[in-house]
């Protein structure tokens, strides 16, 4: 997919995350020179095409006292994977959640949750709470602990002269 020269600005633009001002969407429309109902259309037009997936805050979670980050994962039932998922996803404690092929036979997992705790006996709890969600159509899991964060930023494009 080609972006136009106005679409490829927008991303370049935002790509450092919106600005912390009041009305965001109105700043960056006035410094790229137009208005901000057209800088909305044009999002969503890209986000319409797939260009962009999704505008959202990317919080660095030690910053934020959750020094404990687990990614959770699950063999779960086939038949089941996708309605468990959307419940598990939809816990308060989860930021994101997915579906992912098994790499068998030694990866036999194929659900994802990534959850944030003050320590890991927090993590744990919350493991256990998606454990108690599963039940039955779990065969077996297993939680990765983050030692580092390894990237916090979306697309980057450098910009044409």
């Amino acid at each position: 997919m080609k972006l136009d020269r106005t679409d490829r600005d927008i991303v370049a633009a935002l790509q450092g995350g919106l600005p912390l001002v009041a009305a965001p969407y109105a700043q960056v429309a006035a410094e790229l020179g137009m208005d901000e109902a057209a800088l909305i259309d044009r999002l969503k037009a890209m986000k319409a095409r797939g260009i962009i997936r999704r505008i959202a805050a990317a919080p660095n979670h030690y910053r934020l006292g959750m020094v404990a980050n687990g990614m959770t994962v699950w063999d779960v039932d086939d038949a089941q994977v996708a309605e468990l998922g959307a419940l598990v996803g939809a816990l308060p404690f989860v930021t994101h959640c997915y579906e992912r092929p098994r790499a068998l036979p030694d990866w036999p997992y194929n659900l994802f949750a990534m959850v944030h705790g003050s320590n890991r006996d927090e993590v744990e709890e919350k493991r256990a709470r998606i454990a108690d969600l599963l039940g039955g159509a779990c065969r077996a899991h297993d939680i990765l602990y983050s030692t580092r964060i390894l990237k916090k930023t979306g697309l980057r494009l450098r910009r044409k002269g």
